[in-house]
């Protein structure tokens, strides 16, 4: 009986030690939501956590900071890896991307320039991109089938195309007459979506440059904006008074967008608002899709982590009270795995590695996995 009791403890420490583990329990990862406690509290950095980012493939995260650092932790062990010393100001943004086989991790930040790391060589500095002219806010790699581009959207009021092969500039788009606070992208790359400090969302034709519509409708600055996965669109559909969702192989459908109004907004990309979500007492700082496409969860100044079922017109059906102790700045939901390939980066639903969409629908496996990071200087890992 001793025996047996030792047993069933260590079993249950091995649970609590593998998230990985949980997935085999009887849950559907559709309708799984974070809940308190957050089952890792990691603690390194000295001032604001601003960003965080996970690997595609391996069990690391990135943090960064005003501290000016980014630290690389193994979410699975709740241990840190490495500290990099990364820019001479606040890092504001982190991502993980690039070609095949060459996952590289872009940095951004308040000195005005954009980092390249090799995560396969103890994260050396492989490349600085220049060009910005004020605080870059925002970088994300465009797309896996297009893995040699990155989007970064700067204070300068640009948005700019970077080739990391090359640490060339291939685009610049104007047309925010503010600072551009952020900045996401549709699963193929095709799109962008950005919005900022003159209270607009912009969509993006990414090959032209091109606006294809403004978003009107925000009384204060956007903090966040991301595009929708096609397994929301038969909720979203519905939303906007569809008989009919869109096609799934439709890659920019509906976006979503969080303001200092404390509010989020739901768009069609033709520029037509569907939905306004309220809840948030405070500034509205992180959004992501569920992969599953049923929720939308947000995190804000106000300490909390909410998810609203879009299922049941966005209604709030949880509420995160104190996820932090102090704002919430960031949030990423961790890639999910299609038979060993990413999925994408947990902030789309993006497919990768040329895996077709009837694929990545019928094998995507979502790993019910949450990150944020919070002015409480510490990084958070929900399960």
């Amino acid at each position: 009986m001793d025996l047996e009791s030792k047993n069933a403890s260590l079993q249950a420490e091995l649970d609590l030690a593998t998230p990985t583990s949980l997935s085999r329990r009887n849950q559907d990862p559709t309708s799984w939501l974070p809940g308190s406690p957050a089952r890792l509290t990691l603690q390194s950095h000295k001032d604001p956590i601003t960003c965080v980012a996970f690997h595609p493939i391996f069990s690391s995260l990135a943090s960064g900071s005003e501290d000016c650092t980014i630290k690389i932790w193994d979410w699975e062990l709740g241990e840190l890896e490495r500290t990099v010393k990364a820019h001479t100001r606040a890092v504001l943004d982190v991502d993980f991307g690039g070609p095949k086989g060459g996952v590289l991790l872009a940095s951004c930040s308040s000195d005005l320039t954009i980092k390249l790391w090799d995560p396969t060589n103890e994260y050396r500095n492989i490349r600085t991109l220049l060009g910005h002219d004020h605080s870059v806010s925002a970088v994300r790699f465009v797309s896996p089938s297009l893995p040699n581009l990155l989007v970064s959207a700067s204070r300068d009021k640009c948005l700019r195309i970077w080739d990391v092969l090359t640490g060339g500039c291939v685009k610049t788009i104007r047309g925010h007459t503010d600072w551009v606070r952020d900045v996401s992208t549709s699963f193929d790359g095709k799109w962008l979506v950005s919005g900022g400090n003159d209270k607009t969302g912009v969509i993006w034709d990414a090959l032209s440059g091109e606006a294809k519509a403004t978003l009107l409708g925000h009384e204060n600055f956007i903090e966040c904006c991301v595009f929708a996965p096609p397994a929301s669109y038969g909720h979203l559909a519905t939303l906007a008074g569809l008989k009919k969702p869109p096609p799934a192989s439709s890659s920019a459908e509906y976006v979503a967008t969080g303001a200092r109004d404390k509010s989020i907004k739901i768009w069609t990309v033709r520029g037509t608002l569907i939905k306004t979500l309220i809840g948030h007492d405070n500034w509205v700082r992180g959004l992501v899709f569920h992969p599953g496409g049923k929720y939308l969860i947000s995190v804000g100044d106000d300490k909390t982590l909410r998810g609203w079922d879009l299922s049941q017109e966005g209604r709030l059906v949880k509420t995160l009270d104190g996820a932090h102790g102090h704002f919430v700045s960031c949030l990423r939901w961790a890639p999910g795995i299609v038979n060993d390939a990413p999925m994408g980066d947990g902030q789309n639903g993006a497919t990768a590695n040329g895996i077709s969409k009837k694929e990545y629908l019928g094998k995507a496996r979502i790993r019910c996995v949450i990150a944020t990071g919070s002015v409480d200087c510490n990084v958070r890992v929900f399960v």
